[in-house]
């Protein structure tokens, strides 16, 4: 007797349905990627009972033909690719075929629809009862489709007991059309949930131009999520035409590179939103991330991210963003994962290091960028106060045995080449004339200390216009404004008026930022970071893949002062490490090295390895807590500030200044709800 007989197509269709259809919300992203793949203007998706007793997808999309409704329930049929070549690249959401008749084998299954160019207003209606087509007849429909399913895994009874509660399911749906409504803006949602509507998202009209669809899609988060600080990012760059391709961190065996290095030219876009500085989250849940409008899951995307940030991010905290990664479908497989949540780029270290150079270059973008529109408003009310003598912050030398070298006795402007806010805002300066304090004139109201005698007269800042002006929706950055000295909270916290509300300024870590950069500009302009050689070398053996990994990263830590050689197949000798680098572990130190580089996505800048190091020490040297400082200091220190690089945040990712704007305030005190 035969062992082996093959299945029938109903069991092969729910044993597809198993790795398709996990959950409700899979039905509801499989059918609507096939409305958005139709070119529906408008979708609908009405749900019951979570998911299980109903769920409804009605689109305005091209609809199907009699013949195209009854192939459709056929494993494998498709109208998006034809050929094995298409796999290479897939543009569309779906493409593999399986969705319905997998949908339609485990449900109470109608299917009704009507082709959006049919001179007939008689469309079609097919039933199916755990995969097994009941009727089939014709039926008045409008132009698009509808697809109702009733009593998910109704023939599956081992499978519906591992639904979750009904709410639980409705947010996996909730957050799958989060998603979809991100990706289309031009697409009108309606998410009806037991007979109640949660929902309706008009279409929002978009250019061509990136500007024009970051503004769609600010609008479209504005009705999903609420308001947030939000940064826009623009990025472009070409994908190396002649790199080989380089292994990727899960390959396990070095000979998984071609013979031939596979040659691949394509351009990358990455544009949308990320959170200002200060804006971030507990959790990877504020994080939508799209590759050619499709939301994906990707490691190496959420490195990026990470790295992008660096010290402008707290310690377990995770940015917020929605970007938007634009690529040729040749270069990204969508066919890794029977869900397609996961992608593979077929140059992921590229891809890494772009996304992260988008979002560190928008960071800095938003500091050093003049905002015009707000110029013009706010020059008219800008404060300056008359020339005179000002102090220099308190001095604080280094003792000779702390771990940096030639670090600064006084502390001076930064002159990092970077374009320094500087010229533009010499009106912007902060007026330290205290009004309506009680105070006698010349008289600080905080230490009694000597500050300019009265405001200047209002003076129009200089500023050249930008070749574009940013929108009057982005945020404008806190150090890009007029303050005003209002008095020192707890000797930490400095109060600052603006015209926009209460401004608050933490003193220290404000000052850690300022000489964090001062070392890192001093140790970044010399083309190698100093080397103290170790008095006993130490032998490090390392895995296979790391080896190789930090084989090809030697030439630059020469450069870091890292005096790494190799010294057999898969052994490493250590015999030297920069000044500012304490290891009392050299063979933990080399792994933590070779983890630290890879997760920065194969880059190393020269001060990569000390910024720990030089974090925790100017932390130790700024001023602290307890530290009085006079009106002039503290002006010197919101001026040095704002030629920081990243000035919102110390080197450890916590805000060096924060907001309370008058609408808060108002809120707080009970004016308005």
């Amino acid at each position: 007797m035969n062992r082996i007989h093959l299945l029938t197509e109903q069991v092969a269709n729910q044993i597809a349905a198993g790795e398709v259809v996990e959950r409700p919300a899979s039905v509801v992203k499989e059918l609507v990627e096939n409305s958005l793949d139709a070119q529906a203007q408008k979708v609908t998706v009405e749900i019951g009972a979570g998911g299980r007793s109903l769920i409804r997808v009605t689109d305005d999309g091209f609809g199907m033909s009699r013949d195209d409704a009854l192939l459709s329930l056929e494993r494998h049929a498709t109208s998006k690719i034809q050929r094995a070549e298409d796999l290479s690249s897939i543009a569309t959401m779906g493409f593999r075929g399986e969705a319905i008749p997998s949908i339609a084998s485990v449900s109470r299954f109608v299917l009704t629809t009507r082709e959006r160019d049919a001179a007939s207003p008689e469309g079609t209606q097919v039933v199916v009862n755990g995969g097994t087509i009941a009727e089939v007849k014709a039926a008045g429909s409008a132009p698009g489709t509808s697809i109702e399913v009733r009593q998910l895994f109704y023939n599956l009874p081992a499978r519906r007991k591992f639904l979750r509660t009904e709410e639980t399911e409705a947010s996996h749906i909730q957050h799958y059309l989060t998603l979809a409504a991100l990706a289309y803006p031009e697409v009108a949602f309606t998410f009806i949930k037991d007979g109640r509507s949660v929902w309706q998202l008009p279409a929002v009209k978009s250019g061509t131009a990136v500007s024009s669809r970051t503004e769609a899609l600010r609008e479209r988060l504005r009705a999903l999520l609420g308001d947030e600080k939000l940064l826009a990012v623009n990025f472009s760059a070409g994908l190396e035409a002649d790199a080989p391709l380089v292994p990727e961190e899960n390959d396990i065996f070095e000979t998984a590179l071609p013979e031939k290095p596979e040659v691949l030219t394509s351009q990358i876009r990455i544009w949308g939103l990320i959170g200002s500085p200060g804006v971030s989250r507990a959790t990877r849940d504020g994080q939508f991330v799209f590759v050619n409008r499709r939301p994906v899951e990707n490691r190496g995307i959420n490195y990026a991210l990470i790295e992008g940030y660096h010290n402008s991010l707290m310690k377990g905290r995770y940015p917020v963003c929605c970007l938007f990664l634009e690529i040729d479908p040749a270069a990204v497989d969508v066919n890794i994962h029977p869900a397609k949540r996961e992608v593979k780029f077929h140059r992921e270290f590229e891809i890494r290091r772009f996304a992260a150079q988008a979002v560190r270059e928008s960071l800095l973008a938003f500091h050093t960028e003049p905002d015009v529109n707000n110029f013009a408003t706010e020059a008219q009310r800008a404060l300056s106060r008359k020339p005179g003598p000002t102090e220099p912050l308190p001095p604080q030398p280094i003792p000779e045995t702390a771990a940096l070298p030639n670090f600064p006795e006084k502390l001076k402007p930064v002159t990092a080449p970077l374009p320094s806010p500087a010229a533009a805002q010499a009106a912007l300066k902060m007026g330290f004339a205290p009004t309506g304090t009680g105070t006698s004139p010349g008289t600080s109201p905080v230490a009694g200390t000597s500050t300019a005698p009265a405001p200047a007269p209002l003076i129009s800042p200089v500023v050249t216009p930008p070749v574009a002006a940013r929108h009057p929706q982005a945020p404008t950055p806190l150090l890009n404004i007029p303050l005003r000295l209002v008095g020192v909270v707890g000797k930490l916290y400095v109060l600052l008026e603006s015209d926009r509300g209460l401004v608050l300024l933490d003193q220290h870590a404000a000052h850690e930022r300022i000489l964090f950069e001062q070392m890192l500009n001093r140790l970044e302009s010399k083309n190698s970071a100093p080397s103290q050689k170790l008095l006993l070398p130490e032998t490090v053996e390392l895995p296979p893949r790391d080896a190789q990994f930090l084989r090809e990263q030697l030439p630059a830590l020469l450069r870091l002062g890292v005096g790494l050689s190799e010294f057999g197949e898969r052994t490493f000798l250590l015999d030297a490490l920069p000044p500012f680098v304490k290891a009392a572990d050299p063979r933990r130190f080399v792994f933590d090295l070779v983890d630290e580089l890879r997760a920065a996505g194969r880059e190393v800048n020269l001060a990569r390895l000390g910024e720990h190091t030089v974090a925790k020490t100017v932390c130790r040297h700024a001023v602290k807590a307890n530290d009085p400082l006079t009106g002039p200091e503290l002006e010197n220190l919101v001026e040095d500030l704002r030629h920081c690089a990243m000035p919102y945040t110390c080197p450890h990712g916590r805000p060096t200044i924060i907001e309370m704007n008058y609408r808060e305030l108002e809120k707080k005190f009970g004016r308005v709800q």
